[in-house]
């Protein structure tokens, strides 16, 4: 309520209300000043408001008081119960946890105001999940309550949480959650067969590696707790056997290390081990994480192919032994209690097996061929035993027949066939070491011998020093020897080998003299080299090489300078080359007349200075520059001559040298005829001049000069 203490009560002071909520939350009686709520309140949305009150006069609307300001405080009451804000809750712990063990914290809040009374004060407390599980009721903590929590018995739980504000009192409002809980789990128990003994049936024909059966240890842990090793103990039959962990099933495969034979051993009997790979130090007092079984195994007798007596056949055969030779056989047996007949055939791959036959009943093994070591040392077959009783169960074995050599090739000199020998070489040097191949194929212990042939032995030049391990050495018998008596000596080795019979061949070693060093170092073989001095080194022959080269080079020098000067002389270094043509004391015979200077002036470009200044003409006061574009010194006389022509056709200050443009070709004449006043019947003063200006820019100056019209510059072009 406001009043003022002007107010008498008589109705002429007014109230009004501004601010936070005034008009639509708040109301106020102008008359009375009463003010009113006119809608519920609610703290948690709007904690106060701050309104301002006026009193003014009803009659001039003028305020009585200043403005006064004040709040309106909301007071709390508990309309709202706790809220699990991160709810519903999962959590794990893992089994066989002991009491107390710590699992989850849950929190509630309170939207009421903390400050004023127990609206908002919460205790938390179990109402699904005990006896496993407790809360402390202030701190929402959660720890198991029981211990030894088996997580193969149980292993989820589902706690249900209230928290209730007023602190638990009676009237409080309260809120609830979800807490889902799960063991996880620890290697508590041990592997453990089903059963003490597994027996299995395995046929006798069973491979090498595979898999005979499967055994299982159970394990009731989870992951890797639950993984399993197996292991043979060593014992009766453990030998033959070999046990491997499936890791997806977790069971024991058993395979097979040797092959199984009925007939030797039926059964066979022994222990298999299981136990865990992770073990947890906590549970060793339990007991052995490991358990153990038989197993009994007992062989098939299967029907089973024919057993060769070995496991390969090697056999050996001279080359060229007549067709039909027995070289070997083959035996196989049915170890069955049949005891069936066996048959025998090759199994052909190539027309190589085609050497060779086989005896169906007896497995004699016969060339059918005549067989050469040369073309082919050894022949592998692949012979196949069935039995009569049952013809698909076959065995297969292969046999290497090795193809022995009979000596029938003699041996010949490696190379090189071709050695040297210095001319300063003294008695008994060694000048090659020589050995020898054979094509035959040499038995252990075969030697060869080498020696001179009797034709050879008489001579005196060169000699065979056999050193009795395959390696002979050729020497030399004199003192010197000369490349101009001469150069090639052809030395007749025999070489002779061990075998049977007894081969041989004459080899002949080319030995070529050669001019050597003192050390023995060759210097030259070539035959040129003999002609060569005797006593100049290869440096000596160089320097003189060097020496004639230079002197040519100093030859051709000179003659291109004498050259050149004759050319310089045919020019003026400081005139132009059309003053040769200007300047003479004789009137020439016009184009036809190659005589008045030489030609070759104008074929050489490059002698022509740049702006040069005539002097046989005076020089006018309108002068074009001339650009003269430079020639290269293969440029064809035809384009040089073609653009002296455009220059003098477009300068009006060049004389009207008609010959610069054709003086490339020896013509008839020119079309203007003979310039000169030789021969000429009427005297300077008859002639007319006037058709020099017809003749075009090229004898503007003449026609200026001999004619009647004065020269205009302004008609030059």
């Amino acid at each position: 309520k406001l009043h003022s203490d002007l107010d008498k009560g008589v109705g002429t002071v007014k109230y009004t209300l501004s601010g936070d909520g005034a008009g639509t939350v708040f109301t106020i009686d102008e008359t009375t000043g009463d003010i009113h709520a006119i809608r519920s309140l609610d703290r948690e949305e709007k904690p106060f408001y701050t309104l301002r009150a006026q009193a003014v006069d009803v009659d001039t609307k003028k305020p009585l008081e200043p403005e006064s300001e004040f709040i309106i405080k909301v007071q709390d009451i508990n309309d709202n119960e706790p809220k699990f804000l991160d709810g519903p809750y999962v959590a794990s712990v893992p089994e066989m946890s002991p009491v107390g063990a710590y699992v989850l914290q849950v929190k509630a809040t309170d939207a009421d105001d903390p400050t004023y009374g127990n609206s908002a004060r919460v205790v938390y407390s179990i109402l699904q999940g005990q006896p496993y599980f407790s809360i402390d009721p202030k701190t929402g903590v959660i720890r198991t309550a029981l211990p030894n929590m088996d997580r193969e018995v149980k292993e989820q739980y589902q706690v249900l949480i209230q928290a209730k504000d007023m602190g638990g009192q009676l009237g409080g409002l309260a809120g609830t959650t979800t807490v889902n809980i799960t063991l996880t789990d620890v290697n508590d128990n041990p592997p453990r067969f089903p059963k003490s003994i597994f027996h299995l049936k395995v046929p006798e024909t069973s491979h090498v590696g595979s898999a005979v059966g499967r055994i299982r240890a159970v394990d009731p842990d989870f992951g890797k707790n639950a993984e399993i090793e197996y292991n043979i103990v060593p014992g009766d039959g453990g030998n033959l056997f070999d046990i491997t962990t499936d890791e997806y099933t977790q069971e024991g495969v058993i395979k097979l290390k040797k092959p199984l034979d009925f007939e030797t051993k039926k059964a066979y009997t022994f222990k298999v081990e299981a136990s865990n790979l992770h073990l947890d130090h906590r549970f060793h007092s339990v007991g052995p994480f490991k358990d153990t079984a038989t197993v009994k195994i007992n062989v098939l007798d299967m029907d089973e192919p024919p057993v060769f007596s070995k496991p390969m056949y090697t056999m050996e055969v001279y080359e060229d032994t007549p067709v039909g030779t027995i070289i070997g056989a083959v035996t196989a047996q049915d170890l069955d209690a049949g005891s069936s007949s066996v048959r025998y055939f090759m199994d052909w791959k190539n027309d190589v097996d085609s050497y060779f036959t086989i005896d169906a009943t007896e497995g004699t093994i016969a060339t059918n061929e005549l067989l050469d070591r040369e073309s082919t040392a050894q022949y592998n077959l692949s012979i196949i035993a069935s039995k009569v009783s049952n013809p698909l169960l076959t065995s297969k074995v292969n046999v290497i027949i090795n193809v022995l050599d009979v000596n029938e090739f003699p041996p010949e000199i490696s190379i090189p066939y071709e050695t040297s020998v210095c001319e300063n070489a003294k008695p008994g040097q060694v000048i090659q070491i020589i050995t020898a191949a054979d094509k035959d194929l040499s038995p252990a212990g075969q030697r060869f011998s080498f020696k001179l042939s009797s034709e050879a032995s008489n001579k005196p030049n060169f000699t065979v020093h056999d050193y009795r391990n395959n390696t002979a050495g050729i020497e030399t018998r004199r003192n010197g020897y000369s490349r101009r008596q001469q150069e090639l000596y052809f030395l007749p080795v025999v070489i002779e080998d061990s075998s049977y019979p007894v081969q041989s061949s004459t080899n002949t070693l080319t030995i070529r003299v050669c001019r050597c060093d003192s050390d023995g170092t060759i210097q030259s073989c070539n035959v040129e080299a003999i002609f060569l001095p005797v006593g100049l080194s290869t440096g000596a022959l160089i320097a003189i090489l060097l020496c004639i080269v230079i002197l040519l080079v100093i030859v051709v020098l000179y003659v291109a300078l004498r050259r050149q000067k004759k050319k310089d002389t045919l020019m003026t270094s400081k005139e132009d080359i059309r003053d040769n043509v200007i300047h003479y004391d004789d009137e020439g015979g016009g184009e036809e007349d190659t005589q008045a200077f030489d030609i070759g002036a104008l074929r050489n470009p490059k002698v022509i200075e740049d702006n040069k200044i005539r002097r046989d003409i005076k020089p006018d006061t309108l002068r074009f520059t001339r650009h003269r574009p430079p020639a290269e010194d293969n440029t064809d006389i035809r384009d040089f001559i073609n653009q002296r022509l455009q220059e003098n056709d477009v300068d009006p200050s060049a004389p009207p040298y008609d010959s610069l443009a054709t003086y490339a070709y020896e013509g008839n004449g020119s079309v203007a005829e003979s310039l000169s006043s030789i021969d000429s019947l009427a005297t300077e003063a008859d002639q007319d001049y006037d058709y020099l200006s017809d003749w075009g820019p090229r004898f503007k100056i003449l026609a200026d000069m001999f004619g009647e019209e004065s020269y205009n510059p302004d008609k030059v072009t």
